[in-house]
């Protein structure tokens, strides 16, 4: 019987992955967070939805993260300053449907180290029942995105049901 429980920590593992249907945007792709690179051309290249995740990596103590209004972004100051990050691999919920300027804090937002993107609402499945359809095929995991935090839950729950795994 103690097969079961991995078996069963690795099924809700990936059903809790593919129910999130969140995507990951890593700013500027392999490149990273670093200066000189085109980040409104990489902006350009995506779709951002409500549920989605920004990320930024780059070396922790050469850059950070800061989250300002578009005067900030407009003249990389500090205008507006919403947030900041620095561990090196920041992973940033984009939870509402709007414009958010992201920019280097460190000076070198002029060296191109910022990027706006657009987050758009999430679309809603032909039945009209307000399911997600982005990220997933639709059927039962679309319905599922639809409950607020039921990934997390389901990750928790694969969590619990490890460590239950793991203790004689």
């Amino acid at each position: 019987m103690a097969w079961c429980l991995p078996l069963l920590v690795a099924v809700l593992a990936g059903f809790a992955v593919s129910l999130a249907g969140a995507t990951d945007h890593i700013v500027g792709a392999n490149h990273g967070w670093n200066p000189n690179i085109d980040y409104s051309l990489w902006s350009g290249n995506q779709t951002f939805y409500v549920g989605d995740l920004i990320s930024f990596r780059y070396q922790k103590g050469t850059h950070n993260v800061f989250e300002v209004n578009q005067t900030g972004y407009d003249n990389c100051t500090m205008a507006g300053v919403a947030g900041n990050w620095t561990s090196g691999k920041d992973f940033i919920p984009l939870n509402e449907p709007r414009r958010y300027y992201f920019i280097c804090g460190n000076g070198l937002c002029q060296a191109g180290m910022k990027v706006a993107i657009t987050v758009h609402p999430l679309k809603h499945n032909a039945t009209g029942d307000g399911a997600k359809s982005h990220g997933g095929s639709g059927g039962d995991a679309a319905a599922a995105t639809a409950v607020p935090g039921a990934a997390m839950w389901l990750a928790a729950l694969a969590v619990a049901a490890a460590a239950v795994a793991i203790v004689p």
